[in-house]
């Protein structure tokens, strides 16, 4: 990556000298500064003592990368320590071991569940500088005024709570988060079009008995259980009342469904992690499934034939954001903080953009982004020249188009998001009575 992240707009601290200036001098700059006096105070603490601070991170492998922690070093001076989780075992620690990590890098239904249970604490918009940049979807729920707003855990119903001490989420924006957005996508099926030996145009294609034991489904009940849905839905076989909070009856018909059609043979797996889709499309074990953007993309970069579906009745979506573990205090805090603003300055949102997924902050992203990039990846246009991945490898020659074509195209058709309804629990109980049927 020849990629550089521009400097941002100093905090000002009370000496004039904010302290991502101090992080990013080298410690011979910063040590001058202290000694000529010209900084006094807070913002010399924090310089002789950042290299020394570690945060813990953890979440789903989709943004627990390496390359973010090397940077963050590089930029930023402290260390931080990502630790890769499936979205189950994600939840489960959030919850059950809250001392044992600072940053939680989760999705908003995860967010649903764990911050009610007082593990987490809130974060103060003020604090946040490029606030007023973020996608409004994560504010609003609206792409854009005239949008509607989708089914589901939509990260604004869980973004915002009441004040300072409070883990009762908050019906419109306040002064405090939950969660600062940092990624997100709209879903759809992933196909072989070498393989499937026909137009694919529907959620309800997955079930088809032509792609007996070549289907797969995505096994995280929140998020399979909408893939579900769409299928059901697509097929007319249940009308939902709102897909993304579920009857008891609407959950043991969309079940049933699925189970029926395992019985017959139709699915050859059911994946959890990011690897085992990719493997099992680059094989041919699967011809459809299931999928996320950069598992299309690694399956590609094979040099196999594979497609990120659109599909007629829209796209299931799902966004994902940092927030602070409640413990943290003192300097850890503040350079959590300033993780989390240097995470929307640009340089990662190009690296997520880069992968096929959406950042939080568009403006900063584009800065660095080459024109032809923010045009193949953000408007739709066909590539004028190779697309390459983060990691500088080619993604696509020159003259393709992103499947489904531009964010306003993807994210302006999102039917539903990834869901943690009021029949939870019932709803995971049956999701495990069919994944063992």
């Amino acid at each position: 990556m020849t990629d550089t992240r521009a400097p941002s707009k100093s905090a000002t601290p009370s000496a004039g000298v904010s302290r991502r200036t101090l992080l990013k001098g080298t410690a011979a700059v910063a040590g001058a500064a202290v000694g000529s006096g010209a900084i006094t105070g807070f913002p010399t603490i924090w310089a002789q003592n950042i290299k020394n601070v570690t945060l813990r991170q953890f979440g789903t492998g989709v943004s627990n990368l390496n390359a973010v922690a090397d940077k963050v070093k590089e930029d930023l001076g402290f260390t931080l320590q990502m630790t890769a989780l499936d979205s189950d075992a994600v939840t489960q620690r959030a919850v059950t071991q809250p001392k044992s990590y600072d940053i939680a890098d989760i999705e908003y239904w995860i967010g649903k569940k764990v911050f009610p249970a007082g593990v987490m604490q809130p974060m103060e918009v003020k604090k946040i500088k490029n606030f007023d940049k973020i996608v409004p979807i994560f504010i609003t729920g609206k792409l854009t005024p005239d949008s509607a707003i989708a089914q589901g855990t939509a990260p604004h119903t869980v973004g915002f709570v009441e004040s300072k001490d409070s883990t009762k989420f908050a019906k419109a924006p306040t002064d405090w988060m939950t969660l600062i957005p940092t990624i997100y996508n709209a879903d759809t099926l992933g196909i072989r079009p070498d393989l499937v030996g026909r137009p694919i145009s529907s959620w309800k294609d997955l079930l088809d008995p032509a792609f007996k034991g070549k289907a797969s489904l995505l096994n995280i009940p929140s998020i399979g259980i909408m893939d579900a849905a769409m299928v059901c839905e697509a097929m007319g076989e249940v009308k939902y009342g709102d897909k993304g909070n579920m009857t008891k009856e609407e959950i043991d018909k969309t079940l049933k469904i699925m189970t029926d059609a395992k019985k017959a043979g139709q699915f050859r797996a059911f994946w959890k992690t990011f690897d085992e889709s990719v493997n099992l499309m680059s094989s041919g074990e699967v011809i459809i499934q299931s999928m996320w953007s950069p598992a299309v993309a690694a399956v590609r970069a094979k040099g196999i034939q594979c497609v990120y579906q659109p599909l007629k009745e829209g796209y299931r979506a799902w966004g994902g954001g940092l927030g602070i573990a409640k413990h943290l205090s003192g300097l850890e805090l503040e350079a959590a903080y300033e993780y989390i603003n240097w995470y929307l300055s640009g340089w990662v949102g190009a690296y997520l953009n880069r992968q096929g997924y959406y950042s939080a902050v568009l403006d900063t992203a584009k800065q660095h982004m080459s024109p032809e990039e923010w045009a193949f990846w953000m408007e739709g246009q066909p590539a004028k020249a190779d697309i390459l991945s983060p990691e500088g490898k080619v993604m696509e020659k020159a003259g393709a188009v992103r499947d489904g074509g531009s964010f306003q195209d993807r994210m302006g058709r999102v039917a539903c998001w990834n869901a943690v309804m009021d029949e939870d629990r019932y709803m995971v109980r049956k999701w495990n009575e069919f994944i063992a049927a």
